[in-house]
């Protein structure tokens, strides 16, 4: 596990981290754009090399600390519309704040590849992400978008989000799937303002 430069001192380091990494459950759904969620924590249990996970609070859990930090990689079972129900459960249980989340999700208003950080705002119009503003109670939810390009013209966009990516787009995504991992690191350490600063630049 991650140690060292992310290492947390004092009450801040009570405080357990979730990272929510949203998408669909199933196989017919691994590799679809709207799952890269998911890829970002498959990424990060590998290199965190965590034991396997459990089923609690409607989720797949993965569990670990980063240096004094308690860290929970979560995979909502709901289905993205019901997303929140998942969180929800969790960060109740451990009595998390909402600061205390990281959602790491697909965006369709941005580049394929490209990244995104945020600490507070609108769902723009991601079912997945709505439902968890609604279960943790207001817009102040770090996320951090991914994006997955605009679906091609008379495509509906519920259809292109199920598709999976191009082989040319497959490079791009898995470069994008690691550097958001690097970012993930970043806010269990440094926060989300760090990561904003490192990661919106020039986007």
């Amino acid at each position: 596990m991650p140690c060292g430069r992310n290492a947390i001192v004092g009450d801040e380091a009570a405080t357990t981290r979730y990272v929510v990494g949203l998408g669909n459950p199933g196989r017919e759904y691994a590799r679809t754009r709207h799952n890269v969620g998911f890829r970002v924590l498959n990424e990060l249990r590998k290199r965190w090399d965590l034991p396997a996970g459990r089923r609690k609070f409607h989720s797949r859990l993965w569990t670990g600390r980063v240096g004094r930090r308690a860290v929970v990689l979560l995979a909502p079972r709901t289905y993205m519309n019901r997303s929140g129900l998942a969180v929800g459960e969790a960060t109740r249980f451990t009595r998390s704040p909402p600061e205390a989340v990281l959602v790491v999700l697909d965006d369709m208003a941005l580049p394929t590849g490209k990244l995104r950080a945020r600490a507070t705002g609108s769902a723009g119009g991601h079912k997945g992400l709505a439902d968890v503003l609604r279960a943790l109670g207001g817009p102040a939810v770090p996320r951090l978008r991914i994006g997955i390009g605009r679906p091609p013209d008379g495509m509906d966009a519920v259809d292109y989000v199920l598709t999976k990516f191009r082989k040319d787009e497959e490079p791009v995504i898995a470069e994008a799937v690691a550097r958001a991992a690097d970012a993930v690191e970043q806010w269990i350490g440094e926060g989300i303002a760090r990561v904003m600063d490192h990661y919106n630049a020039g986007q």
